[in-house]
């Protein structure tokens, strides 16, 4: 292909990063048109999803970058994701008093790492993609940098970070020793028959750092703490499209360039899923603060879309695809409300704050109740769709412990979000709370909506959608 082609293929990217530098350079010299700048970065991300959408398919840079019907699925998903967040979060900034052009613009970046990880054909490509959205993340985390919380959660965030990318690298430069090649097409002619010893450790070591980035069990040591100091709209960020874009990148690593050592790497990913299922599930139970609580749900729901990518199948890609998707709804959603509730100036985060809130939002109340049943699993909300074709997908790829055991997770977990409609319903309100951000407000009743009942027409676009995307990956 000629660079012109090339460059073609790439157009989402190079969107993403010109608007960027471009949003920088306008927010360095009107720092005070921060709200501009926003809705600046939001038409960036919406541009990026259309291109995205419509754009050449093929594979470019020498097959570094992939754009097919996958590429195309994740990156609408992720861009959209990114582009709801930017007003969430600077309504958020606002009412504490923070005014910068920074956020939007790094929410921008990190969607530029997430893009090319959604895109990504080789290891090289994988790594660039992987920190360039780390690196971004590790800065949102710590962005309220008058809260000694959000500081140790950005620190924490970096430390562990840094220790997942030299996992990735010393795995990715051992899979290049014995291969000989960075290219997933080549690694796959490489393990047709099966991955030798060292590719092997190298393989298991790319996987552990990616579980870390999606926060898999035991790799999740990082998230109670982080998302409990990150602010609000990040948490709902990186518990988003952030794991999302990891997931597809997990995918593509394993499904393009790891294919013939399938039966070697789904004992891997079978017994993470379960892992995650079990730690997210029982170790929520003992939570009160509600962004530890939604971070070890997220890790119990990592923990089933892994199930659904152990199948091994087009199948079993095409149900992860579902669940994220679904999943990133009901994330965005909840942790709007969060967003959009305070009293007296203060957050409120935890089972306490929310005694009664039935009386004092009624509106906020009703939309975290149904992502609530929908992360629980309850028909006909979303969550229940996306489990069942997680389930489904793993037993008819002869994983029928992992899906009964994942089933099992389920209804454990289902405790604490059963309390937290009780606490929201039955109980006695402690205050008045302050009146809701129009913006949060708005989103979280949106997605409330999407979540049920509109949600079982989106399926209809979404469910096909995710099947190409599936079989776009190569698998049967």
């Amino acid at each position: 292909m000629t660079f012109s082609a090339d460059l073609g293929l790439a157009y989402p990217e190079l969107i993403l990063a010109i608007g960027a530098l471009v949003l920088l350079v306008f927010g360095a010299f009107a720092p005070k048109a921060a709200r501009l700048v926003g809705w600046g970065g939001v038409l960036v991300l919406a541009a990026a999803a259309v291109q995205a959408a419509i754009g050449p398919l093929g594979r470019g840079f020498s097959g570094g970058i992939i754009a097919d019907d996958a590429s195309a699925f994740a990156q609408v998903a992720i861009f959209t994701a990114s582009a709801i967040c930017i007003p969430l979060g600077q309504r958020w900034f606002e009412r504490r008093g923070v005014h910068n052009f920074e956020f939007p613009v790094l929410i921008v970046l990190a969607a530029l790492g997430m893009g090319m990880m959604a895109a990504a054909g080789d290891l090289i490509s994988l790594y660039v993609g992987v920190e360039l959205h780390s690196l971004a993340l590790y800065v949102l985390a710590a962005m309220h940098r008058d809260n000694a919380k959000a500081s140790e959660a950005g620190l924490k965030y970096f430390v562990l970070g840094a220790l997942a990318s030299g996992l990735l690298l010393y795995g990715a430069s051992l899979v290049y020793g014995f291969v000989g090649s960075t290219l997933f097409s080549d690694i796959a002619a490489a393990v047709h028959n099966g991955a030798n010893t060292g590719v092997l450790f190298g393989l298991v070591f790319l996987i552990c750092g990616l579980a870390f980035k999606v926060s898999a069990a035991p790799f999740h040591m990082w998230t109670p703490d982080v998302y409990e100091g990150a602010p609000t709209p990040v948490v709902a960020f990186l518990i988003s499209a952030s794991k999302f874009a990891a997931l597809v990148l997990l995918t593509r690593l394993l499904a393009e360039g790891f294919g013939g050592a399938m039966i070697q790497w789904q004992q891997v990913l079978v017994a993470l899923g379960l892992i995650s299922v079990a730690v997210g599930a029982f170790a929520g139970l003992a939570q009160k603060n509600l962004k530890r609580l939604w971070a070890y749900s997220s890790i119990a729901n990592i923990g089933y879309a892994i199930i659904g990518l152990s199948a091994g199948t087009a199948e079993g890609v095409q149900s992860m695809l579902v669940f994220m998707v679904l999943y990133m709804i009901d994330v965005i959603g909840f942790f709007a409300c969060l967003a959009a509730l305070s009293r007296k100036g203060r957050d409120m985060e935890t089972l306490e704050d929310m005694a009664g809130l039935i009386k004092e939002q009624p509106g906020i109340a009703l939309a975290m109740t149904a992502f609530s049943l929908s992360a629980l699993g309850l028909p006909p909300f979303s969550g229940f769709w996306a489990k069942v074709f997680v389930f489904k997908a793993a037993l008819n790829a002869g994983l029928p412990i992992a899906a009964v055991l994942g089933l099992v997770g389920s209804v454990v977990a289902a405790f604490y979000y059963l309390r937290l409609i009780k606490v929201m319903w039955f109980d006695g309100s402690v205050g008045a709370t302050d009146k809701p951000p129009a913006e949060a407000k708005a989103i979280a009743v949106a997605l409330a909506l999407f979540s049920f009942p509109i949600v079982l027409a989106a399926l209809v676009w979404i469910y096909p959608a995710a099947g190409r995307a599936a079989h776009a990956f190569g698998l049967a």
